[in-house]
């Protein structure tokens, strides 16, 4: 399941989960995250993701499993509204705001609801301050828990935040450690928009080596993420 989710074929990886899924409240999240997250990548699949969705907050069990289900929906409601696909800024904020409440602060999802606390901070509350305080809760419960794909989106979103500031040597730390990250995983849907971000503070001569590298494999993988294509083309 983990070699099609790094190479972009979600729905793919959540056939795998499906014959468990109504019956397997653990299937059903992890089938709906994996939808959700081909919405972030692709702007695509909305109404499948929703669908898988609403299933797994019918089987949730308890208050982790249901923290876990408001979690994916807070993150399908930002992510329909940064992509403009729908306004829902309202809806993910008090899904997350319902998972705080579910999850127990040493809850293995905590990491992950601390960093998409920080994507609404940034990118939806214009407040950067916060987000970095979200950001770095993420990163430290996401180290405890050795989930390294989640430091890795820590790292980036630290560095972007770095860069903002002017902060010009923590942001190439930053980013340098997210694709690293990434391709230590071999998560190699990720791996063109963190080429992308460190490309942007280094000189030129190494930016255009990352940047025809992030081309390659945008290619590569048909074009995803698609957000990442007016970036590219711009470069």
């Amino acid at each position: 399941m983990w070699r099609l989710r790094s190479r972009g074929c979600w729905a793919d990886a959540a056939a795998l989960l499906e014959p468990r899924a109504d019956a397997d409240s653990t299937a059903a999240i992890q089938r709906a995250a994996l939808l959700v997250e081909r919405c972030v990548f692709t702007a695509d699949g909305w109404a499948e993701a929703e669908d898988a969705l609403r299933a797994a907050e019918a089987t949730a069990s308890d208050d982790d499993e249901r923290g876990a289900a408001a979690c994916e929906r807070g993150h399908l409601a930002y992510a329909s509204t940064v992509l403009g696909k729908r306004d829902r800024a309202d809806e993910a904020r008090s899904a997350l705001g319902r998972a705080a409440a579910l999850l127990a602060p040493t809850a293995e999802g905590r990491p992950l609801l601390d960093f998409r606390r920080g994507l609404i901070a940034e990118h939806l509350g214009g407040n950067p301050p916060a987000a970095k305080a979200a950001y770095r809760r993420a990163h430290a419960g996401a180290t405890a828990h050795g989930d390294t794909l989640l430091c890795s989106s820590t790292w980036r979103h630290l560095a972007g935040l770095a860069l903002r500031d002017g902060e010009l040597a923590e942001a190439r730390h930053g980013f340098a450690e997210s694709l690293h990250l990434r391709e230590r995983l071999g998560f190699l849907v990720g791996m063109a928009p963190a080429l992308a971000a460190l490309a942007d503070v280094q000189p030129d001569e190494e930016a255009g080596r990352l940047r025809d590298e992030a081309k390659r494999l945008f290619r590569l993988l048909g074009g995803v993420p698609t957000w990442l294509e007016a970036q590219l083309a711009g470069a």
